[in-house]
Order: C-alpha cells, then structure tokens, then sequence
C-alpha cells in the first residue's frame, strides 16, 4: 500500500453532525432538545452528577474521535511525528485561535491552564526588590502558591485580599480599586475570571482597565469561563491569559492554552529549558515535552461540537439549570447563597455554605450526606475568608429534575444542620 499524504494525515474527521445532533434548543428551557444534547453524553446513571467543574465529560462523537485519532497516532508513530505532526499542530492552533478571537501567534498550547499560569507568573520579568504581588481568596491554590514564590524570588511584597461576600458588580470593582490604591508599590495582579471555589465571575475588563491606568500588570485564569462562559479573549482585554481546554471545551484530558498578547512577549521570560532558538516565539515560553498528540488532535472536533449548541445558548442554560436550585433557596433560613444572581457575575458553578457551618470537616460532610442518602455528588471546597463551602456544578447534560432533587435534598438537610445565631 503506498503511504500517501491523505492516508498519513487521515481526513480530519467528519463528525455525523446531522445523525448525532438535535435541532438547536429554542431557549434554556427547551427541555426536550436540551435532553437530546444530554443523550450524546455518556454517564453514570446511580447519580445526579454535580460537580463538572473538575474536568468535562467528553460528548460521544467528541470521544469517538479522540479513540480515533490515538489509534492513528500510536500506528504512525514516529512516522506521523516526524513528518506531518507539525501542520497539524498549526492547524489545532488556528482552530483555538479562531474560537478565541486572537492571532494564532498569541497562543501556545500546554497541558493545562495550571501550567500555562505557571510560566506566566513564574516567567514574569518585571517584579522588582519593593514591588508588589496581589492575589485574592477565591484565586486558585496553585496560583496563590505560584504568585507568592515570584514575590519571595523578587524581593517583593505579597498582598492577598477577601472579596466581598455577598459580592455585587460594582463592589468587586471597588475592592480592586481600593486594594490598588492603596498599594502603589503593586506590579502584578492575578485574576480569576471565574472561581473554581464559589464560581464568582469577576468583571475582568473593568479591573484590567484599572489595573493598566496604574503600571499594573495583569495575569488572568481564566481555567473554568472559557466555554462556560460565553466570551472571548478581547472581551476581556488581558494581556495574560490561562485556559483549559479539557473542562468546558469538552476536549480530552490534556489540553491547555497559553496566550500572550502581541507586543507584550517580552514581559515573560522564555521557559528555561528552552534553546533560544526563537526566542520571538510565544512558544519559546513553555516547554512540556512530547504532549499527548491525540488529544490536541482532538480539538476541532469538540470546538464543532460546542459551536454547533452555541455558546450563548450553552451560557443560558447553565446559568438556567444554577438558577433553578440558588434562586429558588436564596431566602431560606439556614443557606447561604455564595454566588450573586447577577448574571455578569455568576454562570454554572454556585457554592452554598450552611449557616455555622464553616470548617473543612462540616463541608465534607455536608458533601458524603449529599452523595449517600441522596445520590448527588458535590464537593467541598476550602479557601473563601468567610470559611469552607460546597460547590454545585451543573452541565448541559445535568436536568432540571437533578436541580430539583438537590433543592428537596438541602430543605431536609440544613434545618437540621444550621446553627442558630
């Protein structure tokens, strides 16, 4: 058989889109074709699962796909790697760029947002012995970790700050605006677009805005809002961003994004174990080593499936389905309500916390109750000021009648948990 370069390359696939997907919803409570959508999904029926902010599920063409293309790369080898994986590396590239409304030459790919954050911070060049670092409550573990070993490195200062809780549009503006100024020494701000403890959704533009009218860089995670959320990178108009492409994109596990704005590349210094060899390249800023190819190739097939549901629709229904349990217990004696109903401000993901119950142990516990008698499974997670909580997170596939039970679930539980004042 003559190896030619269509059957190296193979046809990027052609997913049954007509076959394997109903008629677009008509509107978050479309319910019977949001089902349809739920149906591609392949999940454990013994439980209602909420909690889809760890990494997402895979639709079953997207999977399909990703069996596909593992197939086909582990045949061809070092026979793909050596000679074709690269255009089909630029081509991945394009596909991301395009959903996210940059140049390609603005982004690079990693394994994940935690480690495209990594070289942002770790890499910044312009923190100086004084300057300042400032990071919040609700920024992720890794990243508070990362900012605070930049600052020890630097010589510089490491100012953290609780976010308002309850939070509103304006007072998250106005925490930031006070927080810088009164640190005029500050150089770098993390910020995290969407919260992977309470799903709080920062007003990004507004604080970069700020932040930029002071000399204040500005490095974004953005992990858990691209595909939940319903934007793009010049929405935000962050010089540094992080995203995931394996929790709302649906791609497989693996897949991160990096981005750098043009004309700022010099800010962050190349990887070091890179060879200089393009030190123009925004690729020059990360090193992984062999990435797991089938997953990058994978990519366009899950960007097709997302665009064919919508991102605006898929926003819809998930800030839909989150309504249906946090607005409906909001004014309940005994929960608190962790995520504002402001739709600028919150999208799936909403923690509650019972009254009095603020300790590791009781969230924990909070979390096996759910999950034992009742067949939901959430998570505890720690870090707000205010103290632990559990955080509910729903995805297209989740129904309204998994909301439902969980509203039934916690009108038992939390009057006979809340502690009085």
């Amino acid at each position: 058989m003559t190896m030619t370069r269509r059957t190296l390359l193979g046809a990027t696939a052609t997913l049954p889109w007509a076959e394997s997907l109903p008629a677009m919803p008509t509107g978050p409570d479309d319910d019977a074709r949001w089902r349809a959508i739920a149906a591609l999904y392949d999940l454990p029926e013994e439980v209602a699962q909420l909690e889809n902010a760890y990494w997402g599920v895979m639709a079953r063409p997207v999977r399909a796909e990703y069996q596909r293309q593992v197939e086909r790369v582990n045949r061809l080898s070092s026979y793909y790697g050596r000679l074709s994986y690269g255009a089909d590396h630029a081509r991945v590239k394009r596909a991301l760029a395009a959903k996210l409304g940059v140049p390609p030459d603005e982004i690079a790919l990693t394994r994940n947002a935690t480690e495209a954050l990594k070289a942002l911070i770790g890499q910044y060049e312009r923190l100086r012995p004084g300057g300042a670092v400032l990071i919040a409550d609700l920024d992720y573990d890794s990243m508070q970790a990362a900012c605070a070993s930049l600052a020890h490195r630097c010589g510089a200062g490491l100012i953290r700050i609780a976010l308002p809780e309850p939070a509103s549009h304006q007072g998250l503006i106005d925490a930031y605006a006070a927080a810088l100024d009164a640190n005029p020494k500050l150089r770098l701000m993390l910020l995290t677009h969407i919260s992977h403890r309470t799903g709080l959704m920062l007003p990004v533009r507004e604080i970069v805005a700020m932040a930029r009218a002071r000399g204040v860089d500005v490095i974004v995670d953005a992990a858990h809002s691209w595909c939940q959320a319903d934007f793009t990178l010049p929405d935000l108009d962050a010089d540094f961003v992080g995203l995931n492409g394996h929790k709302w994109l649906g791609a497989p596990l693996g897949v991160g994004i990096l981005h750098i704005r043009k004309g700022r590349l010099d800010t962050i210094a190349r990887d070091p174990a890179d060879d200089g060899a393009h030190p123009e390249s925004i690729e020059s800023r990360v090193h992984t080593g062999t990435l797991d190819f089938a997953a990058q190739l994978t990519v366009p097939a899950a960007l097709a499936f997302q665009e064919r549901i919508g991102g605006a629709a898929k926003a819809a229904r998930l800030r839909f389905l989150r309504d249906r349990w946090a607005e409906t217990l909001r004014d309940m004696d005994g929960i608190e309500i962790l995520t504002p109903a402001d739709p600028r401000l919150a999208c799936a993901i909403t923690a509650f916390r019972i009254r009095g119950l603020t300790s590791v142990a009781d969230n924990v516990g909070i979390a096996r109750r759910l999950l034992e008698d009742h067949r939901i499974l959430t998570v505890h997670r720690t870090g707000p000021a205010k103290g632990a909580c559990v955080r509910v997170t729903p995805s297209v596939y989740s129904r309204p009648e998994d909301m439902d039970a969980l509203t039934t679930a916690l009108r038992g539980l939390v009057p006979a948990l809340a502690k009085t004042a």
